[in-house]
């Protein structure tokens, strides 16, 4: 019954693969990504939201605070990407890396389109973007904050400040597309669309976090292929990577714990247990990292 810092401490600690072995992992490309964004678009206010706003109503009180405990932390870590994406499309290397990068950012606007969008329809939570965010950061912890108004901005204004700078961009893209997007989002598409699915309601959210959770799919290809490069291109890249997981994972951990409960205390969330919700994340990103070339941090 670990939690995500006891596995990641469980894990192997900080080696890199054997770099034969690396050479015969091939990745999509920036090109071959931005041609992928081009077949997977989506709309975010041609979804049907009609069958989600009875669903709603009939959702449990003990249930609804904490869905909007979990989405609210999506909702505003949406907005906190596109805000925060600027110094990574100012550091591209080529122009496929360029074009490719400037969809990301329209997918995370896209992203929080969505959530104003379902919050005002669903939730009737109003008053346009801002008013909504302000309303619904209130669900947030500290270590949320931390991660996105900190770690991610700070972040983004050392590539703004240098957009050449290589270890900037290297601290940017484990921060972003390692930790907050291949550990975090992705386990929390997991375990919310599953559990919406098997009781078969809300039907418009899950089919626009499927969307979702595709673009970030598609986003965290991109960092696994840029921190695999830069590692073959410069070894010392595997120890800052490492170094830069170290200092955020007890923070991501944190993120993952809902009000009322502590990080060490059992829990269950739409049906899943902190073991489920922490092994998921654990393996989601340790599975990115041995394609990267590298073993899972050692914590103290």
């Amino acid at each position: 019954m670990a939690n995500l810092l006891e596995l990641t401490r469980q894990g192997d600690p900080g080696t890199i693969v054997d770099e034969s072995q690396l050479d015969k992992i091939q990745l999509q490309n920036p090109q071959q990504l931005y041609e992928l964004w081009e077949r997977q678009h989506w709309s975010a206010h041609a979804i049907d939201l009609s069958r989600d706003v009875d669903d709603w109503l009939a959702v449990p009180d003990d249930e609804r605070e904490y869905m909007l405990w979990s989405l609210s932390s999506f909702f505003i870590g949406e907005e906190r990407v596109t805000t925060q994406f600027s110094g990574l499309v100012m550091a591209y290397e080529d122009q496929s890396e360029e074009a490719y990068l400037t969809t990301q950012q329209v997918d995370e606007a896209r992203h929080t389109q969505f959530f104003a969008r379902y919050y005002d329809t669903v939730f009737k939570i109003g008053g346009g973007i801002d008013a909504q965010l302000e309303r619904v950061r209130e669900h947030v912890n500290d270590a949320f904050v931390k991660l996105f108004d900190e770690a991610l901005v700070d972040a983004n204004k050392r590539l703004i400040a240098d957009p050449s700078d290589r270890d900037a961009k290297i601290d940017f893209v484990t921060t972003y597309m390692m930790v907050i997007e291949g550990t975090l989002a992705l386990t929390g598409q997991h375990t919310i669309t599953r559990s919406l699915e098997e009781r078969g309601i809300m039907p418009g959210f899950v089919e626009g976090f499927r969307h979702i959770a595709t673009d970030e799919h598609r986003h965290v290809a991109y960092g696994t292929w840029y921190l695999q490069q830069a590692v073959r291109r410069d070894r010392s890249a595997a120890e800052r990577i490492q170094a830069k997981l170290a200092e955020l994972l007890p923070v991501a951990a944190e993120v993952l714990v809902p009000p009322g409960h502590s990080l060490d205390e059992e829990w269950e969330l739409f049906g899943f247990t902190r073991s489920d919700v922490h092994g998921f994340a654990f393996q989601a990103l340790s599975r990115r990292l041995k394609v990267i070339g590298l073993g899972v941090p050692q914590l103290v």
